[in-house]
């Protein structure tokens, strides 16, 4: 039963009770909020979750018929310089050589064992329009799909679904405001089947809407563009929607941002998009080739060796595993292929997004 103060008159009790309604009945109509969520032919979405993609369906068995990485860091490290032995190093022999390994890595062998993921089948698209022996097939069946990256990471716990890499890059998508990323559809007349769409890609200013939880995130929030500071996030490429999947036309290069602990992107070369979208979200994958210097420029500057071990990541080993694996970019003076085809994941989330003469 609802008690009101005393002394409230009928009058108030009817007109406190008409309130109550009225919230109700906009509460209901906020809830059925026309479809699509999109305004003169845009609608935007903003990135809520990444993550580089590993097919891992039959676990680990089916990937890593020999086990998984256990030679991080710390452990070559161990390996290297025994404790228990009677030979003495300096420091200048062991720890700053090893760091010093890290960040200027060298494609030489080494006495540890590393182990590439096996399979068939990974996520990604065809990115040099060939079907070569070592392509992968999709889930869904196509052929030639370009992801060396999965051979050379989809063997190591840090980077696969349950890795700290993924918990934890997922996470600053979400709380670090410079990952704030976004992409517009532009001249969208249906966003089932439309084969002329315009896709832009942008930085945004503010935070995430997210439910009450905060672990959800709700559409109809908006995002300022950061006209400033962003312009290198910016690219416009053409695509077309086909039975609600967005697939656009490569991008040369297309600087994605992806700080962890530190600043940080990676330019990912002939980047395309494939999403499947609804009004409220897109979701789906990136595809494109990663240099592999930046690649490990990058982990280090975001996770040194201590954090490395927690994933038995070594970069320097990841390193020339990448190099190995290398399918495109050739070197003009060695030849030797630079950068590893891969996929990531992505989740986002829509969005009106407020260009600087809106804001």
């Amino acid at each position: 039963m609802t008690h009101f103060w005393p002394g409230t008159t009928g009058s108030q009790v009817r007109t406190f009770a008409l309130f109550i309604i009225t919230l109700a009945a906009a509460g209901a109509a906020t809830a059925e909020l026309p479809e699509p969520y999109q305004k003169d032919g845009r609608i935007g979405y903003v990135l809520t979750r990444k993550a580089w993609v590993i097919y891992e369906a039959g676990g680990v068995e089916a990937q890593c018929p020999e086990g998984l990485n256990a030679s991080g860091v710390r452990q070559q490290f161990a390996d290297l310089f025994p404790m228990d032995g009677d030979e003495q190093w300096t420091v200048r022999e062991t720890r700053l050589m090893r760091e010093g390994r890290m960040w200027h890595p060298e494609t030489s062998e080494e006495s540890f064992p590393y182990l590439d993921a096996q399979g068939e089948v990974a996520y990604g698209l065809n990115l040099d329009g060939k079907v070569d022996p070592d392509d992968f097939r999709s889930p869904d069946g196509i052929e030639g799909i370009d992801n060396q990256l999965q051979r050379a990471i989809g063997c190591t716990p840090g980077w696969r679904s349950d890795g700290q890499f993924v918990h934890f890059e997922s996470l600053f998508a979400i709380g670090h405001s410079y990952n704030r990323w976004m992409i517009e559809l532009s001249g969208v007349d249906d966003l089932s089947n439309d084969d002329d769409v315009t896709v832009t890609t942008y930085r945004g200013l503010d935070d995430l809407f997210t439910d009450a939880t905060g672990d959800g995130f709700i559409a109809g929030g908006s995002q300022r563009v950061d006209a400033r500071w962003g312009q290198n996030f910016v690219e416009e490429v053409k695509g077309k929607i086909v039975d609600g999947v967005l697939t656009t036309e490569p991008v040369k290069v297309a600087r994605i941002p992806w700080a962890m602990r530190f600043v940080g992107y990676y330019d990912v070369l002939d980047f395309q998009l494939q999403l499947k979208l609804t009004p409220e979200s897109a979701e789906g994958i990136f595809a494109g080739y990663v240099n592999a210097e930046q690649w490990t420029n990058r982990l280090n500057r975001n996770w040194g060796s201590h954090h490395q071990s927690y994933g038995t990541v070594s970069s320097a080993s990841e390193y020339r595993a990448m190099r190995r694996l290398a399918d495109a970019y050739p070197d003009p003076e060695t030849g030797a292929n630079t950068a590893i085809s891969g996929a990531a994941e992505i989740e986002l989330t829509q969005v009106y997004i407020l260009h600087p003469s809106e804001q």
